[in-house]
């Protein structure tokens, strides 16, 4: 399955890469350009499709934050802030400062991640690329650690709700609209007959996206993700991250869901140190076995670039090699995947890595030499993709790896497996989103 061509998508606006936090602030959406230029010189761009994203309005933000946020953000301007209780409630401090243009930027990469999730929904790309997304702590009311809208959550739930797909039908709304009704016992009738001549294949349809896995890969616990479907069956979320004295302070192995979430939410806490070898000997068997059990419709991977031994933020030792490797091993479930960046403050080498993590996405061994190009001076002396890690302590023993493993082994045991459904081809545009209509209306009626 790694082998497989897979159809790929890539979003990039020109402009992300003049958003500025601020002088001395280590997250610098520059990365996201430099990212960019590499991709181009490798010549990766040819074998995706590239999107510009479509800008996040108000109405999306607010499917997951809240309206006084959302307005928030719309008027904060470095040059007005004169309501220093607002900064206080909404935790504009720091970390996450007010600049020129901050909520344009958050459209831009909201947008992106929304836009992914929706290429992925109508079988227009198996994989989909936001290496501008990823903010994965920001929460419903509040920023925090240089995030201030969820691209994340905003993306799964769009893969979720398919709220794109049948444009007569609002999945907020439990009425059907008046054209809808006009037609509503042929399309019930419809549906009743594809579920008796081919149950199989409409099955198929039926249960498309109706489970969404998200894993993340940055150092920093994914704590704004797992606690938006912290209580929820329908996303598992597995968020691998240095645990202990270390920002955000969550993401302990016990901490596991509440109500219908519970063993739903998965943590992974890991010391200073890590290597490859150490890293994979989790990821693999944990992924493995998550996959398994939750069978997802869709991945989201968080492809967070500061866990790469160097980080100027970071602890981890990982490789750029290491780091893809979490990437070919998700790719190679063959699932619809959406790639995610994140955090990254040593940004060569986040670029170095998620150019590289681009080529896995394509089926592509990206050469380790850097070719020449507008930012090859970031890239001396050795002007390679693949450098090397650190001689830093590996903290993590074998068996407290050992530990960890079998305490997330046993946690997953403890959850049903999902609902079996032979791995059908999917449907065409026109097929699946006429079933889909169809299905909505057959909840309305049941």
């Amino acid at each position: 399955a790694a082998a497989t061509k897979r159809r790929v998508c890539y979003f990039y606006d020109s402009e992300v890469g003049n958003y500025y936090y601020g002088q001395g602030h280590p997250m610098k959406p520059h990365r996201i350009r430099m990212t960019h230029a590499l991709l181009e010189r490798y010549g990766l761009l040819g074998g995706m499709r590239v999107l510009r994203p479509s800008p996040a309005d108000d109405r999306i933000l607010r499917r997951f934050h809240a309206d006084d946020y959302v307005a928030f953000l719309r008027s904060a301007n470095p040059e007005s802030l004169s309501d220093p209780g607002a900064l206080r409630r909404f935790n504009v401090c720091d970390d996450c400062p007010v600049f020129d243009r901050l909520y344009e930027f958050c459209q831009v990469y909201a947008g992106a991640s929304v836009g992914a999730a929706k290429e992925l929904n109508r079988g227009h790309a198996d994989i989909a690329i936001n290496w501008s997304g990823g903010l994965h702590h920001a929460k419903r009311c509040e920023a925090s650690g240089f995030c201030y809208v969820n691209d994340i959550v905003l993306a799964i739930l769009t893969l979720l709700e398919h709220h794109d797909v049948s444009p007569c039908f609002s999945p907020r709304s439990r009425s059907i609209p008046t054209v809808a009704h006009v037609h509503f016992k042929f399309y019930l009738s419809v549906l009743r007959l594809l579920l008796f001549h081919s149950p199989s294949v409409t099955c198929s349809f039926l249960i498309w996206l109706q489970r969404v896995l998200y894993v993340d890969i940055d150092i920093h616990h994914g704590d704004g993700v797992e606690e938006a479907f912290y209580t929820t069956d329908r996303v598992m979320t597995v968020s691998f991250h240095k645990f202990g004295d270390y920002f955000p302070g969550t993401g302990d192995i016990r901490d596991i869901g509440y109500g219908k979430g519970k063993y739903y939410a998965l943590n992974v806490p890991l010391d200073d140190g890590i290597d490859d070898e150490s890293y994979h000997y989790l990821f693999k068997p944990i992924m493995a076995k998550v996959m398994e059990v939750f069978r997802p419709d869709a991945v989201v991977l968080q492809c967070g670039a500061d866990s790469l031994s160097g980080d100027r933020l970071g602890c981890f030792n990982l490789s750029v090699r290491g780091h893809g490797e979490c990437v070919r091993y998700m790719r190679s479930f063959n699932v619809p995947l959406m790639l995610l960046g994140g955090g990254g403050y040593t940004i060569r080498n986040v670029a170095r890595c998620w150019c590289y993590e681009t080529g896995v996405a394509l089926g592509v061994e990206v050469e380790d030499k850097v070719p020449d190009h507008e930012y090859i001076g970031y890239f001396a002396p050795d002007y390679n993709i693949h450098v090397a890690t650190s001689n830093m302590e590996n903290k993590n023993s074998r068996k407290s790896l050992d530990d960890i493993k079998v305490k997330l082994l046993e946690n997953l045991s403890k959850l049903q497996h999902a609902p079996g459904v032979q791995f059908q081809e999917r449907p065409t545009d026109m097929d699946f989103e006429e079933v889909l209509f169809f299905f909505q209306c057959f909840q309305l009626a049941v």
